[in-house]
């Protein structure tokens, strides 16, 4: 039996559920596309089509992985092929970098805020060079806070792929970082 209200009903439906995580979407379109502009293309085309399929979302499941799939779909069909000519994130652009911050999302406990703080051009630059299976997964679930087996629904992968592309992504995020941390004394050792 299909749940498919029309009109005032399944716009308030949509507006309740699926609105509030409109900033997650946009900061993780932009984490994929690395691009402000096909952000915001992307985040538009997610919430259209969220809305369009919204009597296929099931009540009391969790609305910003149904719509962080439905992103992830969208990327793949539309925007996969053009990764390779993307354009860079300008890190020259304090106020582009303080909107990318802002918009990975809401800035409610203190570990979020000590992040967002912290997350300047080296980051955000390092983030944008993983190769996109593993940036998937680390915004996934490093950054949005999903679960793996949430994260494993998103990107249509196995628990197990989703873990290894965590594990393998953060490490070269790492490997990315460690000059960086040690410039600024947040590490010591080699190098």
């Amino acid at each position: 039996m299909s749940r498919e209200p029309t009109g005032p009903g399944r716009r308030a439906g949509f507006e309740a559920e699926a609105l509030p995580h409109l900033d997650h979407l946009y900061g993780a379109a932009f984490y994929l596309c690395g691009d402000r502009d096909r952000a915001s293309d992307l985040a538009q085309e997610t919430v259209l089509r969220a809305f369009r399929f919204f009597h296929q979302f099931e009540p009391g499941t969790n609305c910003r992985a149904w719509l962080l799939t439905i992103l992830h779909n969208t990327f793949r069909n539309q925007y996969r092929a053009g990764l390779r000519e993307r354009a860079q994130v300008d890190v020259d652009d304090p106020a582009a970098a303080a909107e990318v911050t802002e918009a990975a999302g809401a800035v409610d406990d203190p570990e979020t805020l000590v992040l967002s703080e912290t997350l300047d051009e080296e980051i955000a630059q390092a983030l944008a060079e993983l190769p996109e299976e593993f940036r998937s997964a680390v915004v996934l679930v490093d950054l949005h806070e999903l679960t793996y087996e949430e994260g494993a629904r998103v990107l249509g992968c196995p628990v197990g792929t989703v873990r290894s592309r965590l594990s393998r992504g953060r490490r070269l995020l790492g490997q990315k970082l460690a000059a960086y941390g040690r410039e600024r004394g947040m590490l010591r050792g080699r190098g």
